[in-house]
């Protein structure tokens, strides 16, 4: 299922690579929707708020980790672009022994630390006990989470992204199932769909290892587990800045909820809302993002510099593309859109100001993402991290100075991040792709 894309119709392979990258994480966002739902018609609102405060402390950990795996697989395509077969091999054993170590060591911690980490975001005491309970068990499968999350990197480094597509869709009608079987057959609490997404992604591990292990291009590795020390200390160099990154790009829409809870529970609502369509929207140019990251990490390695440029160009316009009906809905009809998930006058208004103002910059969200995993894929990990800091200093700088703004302020506070971290990467990936090719590095 490896697929070169150094040859071949740009055009055509950025936009039919994006697709099934595209489906799978849309499919994620509406398998977290039905998750809450059965979440909270099954068990109860309590349960369901208590599976809802684990989502940021769960963003930090797990973002943190899936971060550097995602980092792995830079070189890999790398590696792949460049014909390098043995590299390849190397390369993604040691990527799956420091992933395990990574892994084991986050689960050992994070279980010792649970409970004083909820208790200082403030989680309320009648939510404690199920927070607790279902966090443990998602802790407890970490290994399996950042294995799957390795190997859809791998393969799509290797330019596959349909096995990874087919695989998520798999892993969650699963859980879907399981979840209903737990909470309605078995009559269990939290602890399991927590246990059902664990099983979940063990159904896609599995999978995505069957296809990259039985591949021409990996099967039968032996002496190439042997550990590299070398190797390894430059794949935590790349992946380490991915993994900052997520972290501290979560880090920065925790300011910016911080903003939103002192403006009183019907705008924590509007947010909440809001922040759902956001997510599902960015999906989309995201996913181009990721496509860009594999095809300019493929072409880096093989040396095809105007591929590179023609490629980042591709996935601008792709984007640019996609944004467009995702810029109307929030604009036109913000009102719709949020009365589908909220049902109070006041708390739609409110979103009402928040949304139009996002949907308008969502070309700039889109840009970000293509700038910032091209610059990736040229194997710079460091300048994107900045970037994420960058978007912190300006949600925290436009949040306060437009507090008199209320709710607009918030939206402003939000597209200005953008903004920056996409004029900041512009001009960064201008300067890495004249260094990456003049330097004679690919």
């Amino acid at each position: 299922m490896t697929n070169s894309l150094t040859k071949g119709p740009i055009t055509r392979q950025v936009i039919v690579f994006s697709i099934p990258i595209i489906l799978s994480n849309l499919l994620q966002q509406v398998y977290s929707m039905v998750d809450s739902v059965i979440v909270g018609k099954g068990i109860g609102e309590t349960a369901l708020a208590a599976v809802g405060a684990t989502g940021t402390v769960h963003f930090l950990i797990f973002g943190f980790i899936i971060g550097l795996t995602g980092g792995f697989g830079i070189p890999i395509s790398q590696a792949y672009g460049a014909e390098n077969r043995e590299r390849v091999r190397t390369l993604t054993a040691n990527a799956v022994t420091l992933s395990l170590l990574f892994s084991f060591a986050v689960t050992a911690v994070c279980l010792l630390i649970i409970r004083p980490l909820f208790a200082f975001m403030r989680t309320p005491e009648q939510l404690m006990p199920q927070t607790l309970a279902y966090f443990r068990v998602i802790l407890i499968g970490t290994a399996v989470t950042v294995l799957n999350s390795l190997f859809l990197t791998i393969l799509r480094s290797l330019g596959d992204s349909r096995t990874p597509m087919v695989a998520m869709v798999t892993s969650s009608v699963v859980n879907i199932g399981l979840d209903l079987f737990w909470v309605y057959v078995l009559k269990s609490g939290v602890e399991g769909t927590a246990i059902a997404t664990v099983l979940s992604q063990v159904v896609s591990l599995v999978m995505c290892a069957a296809v990259l292990f039985r591949s021409e291009m990996l099967r039968n590795l032996k002496s190439e587990w042997k550990p590299d020390v070398r190797l390894n200390l430059s794949l935590i160099r790349i992946g380490l800045p991915v993994a900052f990154m997520n972290s501290v790009t979560a880090a920065g829409a925790l300011l910016l909820q911080y903003f939103v809870n002192r403006m009183g529970e019907l705008y924590v609502a509007a947010y909440a809302a809001c922040i759902r369509y956001s997510s599902l929207f960015e999906q989309i140019p995201n996913s181009i993002g990721m496509a860009v990251l594999s095809f300019v990490g493929q072409n880096v390695g093989a040396g095809e510099k105007e591929r590179v440029k023609s490629g980042v160009r591709v996935g601008l316009v792709f984007s640019a593309v996609v944004c467009v009906p995702l810029v109307l809905l929030q604009t036109v009809f913000p009102g719709q859109l949020l009365s589908l998930m909220l049902t109070e006058s006041a708390t739609i208004e409110a979103g009402c100001q928040y949304l139009p103002i996002a949907g308008v910059f969502m070309l700039a969200l889109g840009w970000l993402f293509v700038y910032r995993f091209a610059i990736q894929g040229m194997g710079n990990t460091f300048l994107p991290m900045l970037s994420g800091f960058l978007e912190v200093v300006m949600r925290v700088t436009v949040g306060f100075a437009t507090l008199p703004l209320a709710f607009r302020g918030i939206a402003l506070a939000e597209v200005s991040a953008w903004c920056g971290a996409c004029l900041m990467l512009c001009v960064s990936y201008h300067v890495v792709f004249r260094r990456t090719f003049s330097a004679g590095k690919a």
